[in-house]
């Protein structure tokens, strides 16, 4: 089974560069390279298997098919949809932040 390209929304983008500047703030150069890393990691599991991200967060805010990956050792999630032919990532937070409230913030440009 091939792989479904993911596309980042605008928010998602945003969301990884507010990342990497923070690591970069911080000096931690070497964490900003690694959250690439797990980040890619994480893009191309999803792209493969876009089915076993949790399903956790859906009912919250009533978005059945959103699903969310965590990073490997970083406390972000991909928040993403299957489409049918790409997978659609609508944001990567912090996970330690109220993700619901900060889903239905960024959920203006759906409809």
């Amino acid at each position: 089974m091939k792989a479904k390209p993911l596309i980042p929304r605008a928010l998602a983008r945003q969301d990884v560069e507010d990342a990497v500047s923070y690591y970069l703030n911080e000096e931690a150069e070497q964490a900003a390279l690694g959250f690439i890393d797990a980040l890619e990691q994480a893009y191309s599991h999803i792209g493969r298997r876009p089915a076993t991200g949790t399903s956790r967060y859906a009912h919250e805010i009533n978005l059945p098919s959103l699903r969310s990956w965590p990073l490997k050792r970083y406390p972000y999630m991909v928040f993403y949809v299957e489409r049918d032919d790409h997978i659609d990532v609508w944001r990567v937070l912090h996970g330690m932040w109220d993700i619901p409230a900060w889903l239905r913030d960024g959920d203006d440009s759906h409809h």
